[in-house]
């Protein structure tokens, strides 16, 4: 539910738009209002876990989700939308924090490495599957895409209740409030900057200041995890280990680069090639299966290959994908973007099914809820700022191209802030005269084509650092003996 609510969004997004009259950028609020939430309590959540009780807290985050995701399904507007989105990450948050810590505690060794590959496997294909089932759900009403983890929920209640151990660690302490609200302020003004930068301008003193007082509270954070010794919601000593770094690093550039791909590969199944929720979910099934596939595979794969291989491998595949989305042109069949898919998708999946257990094998597994956090919260970041930047590039080239043309110069600024939410769908509906509006098509088109390019190659660049950092930082001596042991079987 947590992945699938993450990418099930993007084809509903013309729908949600037409519902609302929503711009672009309030509809890339609906999609990082779920990353925000996701990122700024997941740090919490996991050192939460770890004192109070991983099952306990397991439970009150499910419960939380399931109550925000009916208020998404119920919301009168876009705000409402985007609030409850937010809440339904701070619920999540919870969820993803604990998942792991619950795997790493439960095994060891190779049982570990097995754990986390199905568990990668079912991520990844909540990640690929989202086009599809929300194509099948938007068909009757996007609504459905939410109020279905009302049920679902439900039932995962009940199993969780049954099913789940209690876990916590020993001697916790007292939770860190204070680093809770310096570094939720922190993250929700650096996401504000991005996200309102191109609308407000970069240079504005509204965006200004928020970049600034995202670094002034950041540098507090540091000073006051510090002082917080034993308390700490993040353990600044975690950063001391190479491999960590180099994870959540590499998590964050590769959230940022191909989670923002999945949203305009939809945007341009839907926009440019006009073709329904359903339709766009089914043409994403290549990407599905290669996801889960190579998801589900990456757990064999780590006990054949050093970590630092599978990360940077898949990377330079998430890479390869998105240089390969470039070939899509004017005119182009959706077929286009099948290699992109295919690659793209094997290297998320490979990814995707390390990522989980490599962030939890360098601590011991009395703080595996912290560990996890962090690196669920570098991919949200990731996610986040992946959306909101990249979305700013491609909004901003977008309209510059469109006004470079004679269409668009006789049309005008606001006619150019259209293009990247529909590729001019919109604006065509909205001219009278027939020739100008087929002008207008053609231009916004072959505008909104120039900014795909450059937001994958921007894109694919992102995913190249994240390899060399890969490459440079994990390194197997790095581990915690925990995730190296064999396990003892029972005589026979």
């Amino acid at each position: 539910m947590l992945m699938l609510d993450l990418t099930v969004v993007y084809v509903a997004m013309p729908n949600m738009q037409a519902t609302y009259s929503s711009s672009f950028s309030a509809l890339q609020w609906v999609l990082d209002a779920y990353s925000i939430g996701l990122a700024v309590f997941l740090l919490t959540a996991g050192s939460l876990a770890d004192r109070l009780g991983r099952k306990r807290v397991f439970l009150v985050g499910l419960l939380i989700f399931v109550l925000a995701s009916m208020v998404c399904g119920l919301a009168t507007d876009v705000v409402m939308l985007s609030v409850a989105r937010a809440v339904q990450g701070i619920g999540g948050a919870v969820l993803y924090a604990i998942g792991p810590a619950l795997i790493g505690h439960e095994y060891r060794g190779r049982e570990r490495a097995t754990a986390f590959g199905v568990f990668g496997a079912v991520t990844g294909l909540a990640i690929a599957l989202g086009p599809l089932i929300g194509g099948a759900l938007t068909a009757w009403d996007w609504r459905f895409i939410f109020l279905i983890n009302v049920p679902a929920g439900l039932v995962a209640l009940v199993v969780a209740q049954l099913r789940l151990r209690e876990s916590r660690k020993a001697d916790a302490r007292r939770l860190d409030w204070a680093g809770l609200v310096i570094f939720c302020l922190a993250l929700s003004l650096l996401a504000f900057a991005v996200l309102r930068g191109e609308d407000e301008g970069w240079e504005s003193a509204l965006i200004t200041g928020a970049f600034i007082g995202f670094g002034v509270l950041l540098a507090l954070f540091v000073v006051v995890e510090r002082r917080a010794g034993e308390r700490a919601m993040l353990d600044l000593r975690l950063f001391r280990n190479r491999t960590f770094v180099g994870m959540s690093v590499a998590t964050a550039l590769c959230a940022g680069s191909f989670m923002f791909a999945i949203f305009i590969f939809t945007s341009y199944l839907q926009n440019i090639l006009r073709l329904s929720a359903w339709e766009d979910g089914v043409r994403m099934l290549p990407l599905t299966v290669s996801l889960f596939v190579s998801a589900a595979a990456s757990g064999a794969l780590a006990s054949r290959a050093p970590a630092r291989l599978v990360a940077a491998g898949a990377l330079v595949a998430i890479t390869a994908g998105l240089l390969l989305a470039t070939a899509v042109a004017n005119g182009s069949a959706w077929t286009a973007l099948l290699p992109a898919f295919v690659i793209g998708g094997l290297g998320m999946g490979l990814f995707t099914g390390r990522r989980s257990a490599m962030a939890i094998a360098v601590v011991d597994p009395s703080r595996a809820g912290m560990a996890s956090g962090i690196n669920v919260t570098f991919q949200q970041i990731g996610t986040a700022i992946g959306i909101a930047g990249l979305g700013a590039i491609f909004q901003h080239r977008a309209s510059h191209q469109f006004l470079e043309s004679s269409a668009g110069r006789e049309l005008g600024g606001r006619a150019a802030a259209s293009v990247a939410a529909d590729g001019g769908a919109g604006l065509q509906a909205s001219i009278r005269q027939p020739i100008l509006a087929a002008q207008a098509l053609r231009a916004a088109q072959e505008a909104y084509l120039t900014a795909f390019d450059v937001v994958m190659v921007a894109a694919a660049a992102i995913a190249l650092v994240g390899a060399v950092v890969a490459v440079l930082l994990i390194r197997t001596r790095d581990l915690h003996e925990s995730a190296t042991e064999v396990p003892v079987l029972p005589a026979d």
